[in-house]
């Protein structure tokens, strides 16, 4: 019998809730600290089991999830989805190959072009690091001396740090939305706010359910088409024009959204992975 295996490097909340809904679903299930195990020899998985990639690290995912498709065994989410979505200028690639509203962004390849790029955007602009969550490394930069001094420190911080990915600011009057999607239809909505301008709830962010409105759904059912993901979040900014998509999360936490919403997303995330092994 297929078993849904869930791997993790760090036991979190999110883990044990999912732990719990297999228990409660009667759904078969191992935990599996990755820590613990080398690869080839101690991944004695099933090619009929299905694997939740639930490491801590955007890089642990991606191998994991590579490896484990290398056997044939489907992968919540598949490596290449975990790619794209840890990938701040690959996923505002295809945001604009797909026509999907996002905020403005210029990509630089020396510590002058990113100089230049935020002055041809026009300040304030926001320096991303293309790789990074919970609201890390960003740095808001208010004008020109600013942006000659992060660009600098950023090109000394190593090889990821020297592609430089600079984002339009966004006054979002003090919150944002995260969308939970599973099997590419979303499932809960949140507004995170803060006296902050990161409304990250990593960085103190307080969270309250939200109801989703048809234009929001739309957006986000376009999101989950154009990534393909099993399990995605989405963080959506209010603007004059409508609802944007600021970033996209390949391994999403969710406490926050069970608390505020009511809707049980462990439960529907093992039962999604049942589905796949073809139960």
């Amino acid at each position: 019998m297929p078993v849904v295996r869930i791997c993790y490097s760090r036991l979190r909340t999110e883990e044990k809730l999912l732990f719990q809904a297999a228990e409660k679903l009667n759904i078969p299930f191992e935990p599996v600290d990755v820590r613990d195990l080398r690869w080839p020899d101690q991944f004695l998985f099933d090619p009929s089991d299905v694997v939740l990639c639930r490491c801590v690290s955007h890089f642990q995912n991606v191998a994991l999830a590579g490896l484990m498709e290398s056997r044939g065994l489907k992968t919540i989410n598949h490596s290449s989805v975990i790619s794209l979505c840890g990938d701040k200028i690959a996923t505002a690639s295809l945001f604009s190959q797909r026509r999907i509203p996002q905020p403005l962004f210029k990509v630089a390849f020396s510590p002058e072009g990113a100089v230049r790029a935020s002055e041809e955007m026009g300040f304030p602009v926001v320096f991303k690091p293309a790789t990074g969550s919970w609201g890390r490394l960003l740095a808001k930069v208010n004008d020109r001396e600013a942006a000659e001094a992060l660009a600098e420190h950023k090109s000394f911080l190593g090889a990821q740090h020297q592609v430089f990915f600079i984002q339009q600011y966004i006054e979002k009057s003090g919150f944002d939305l995260r969308a939970t999607l599973i099997g590419g239809e979303p499932v809960s909505l949140i507004k995170r706010s803060s006296d902050h301008w990161i409304t990250n709830t990593a960085r103190g962010a307080v969270a309250e359910g939200m109801e989703m409105t048809s234009d929001m759904k739309e957006l986000l059912v376009q999101v989950g088409k154009a990534t393909g993901g099993d399990f995605l979040a989405v963080d959506l900014f209010e603007t004059e024009l409508g609802w944007i998509v600021n970033e996209i999360n390949g391994q999403p936490e969710f406490r926050s959204s069970i608390k505020t919403t009511g809707i049980d997303i462990p439960v529907k995330v093992i039962e999604y992975a049942w589905k796949m092994t073809g139960n």
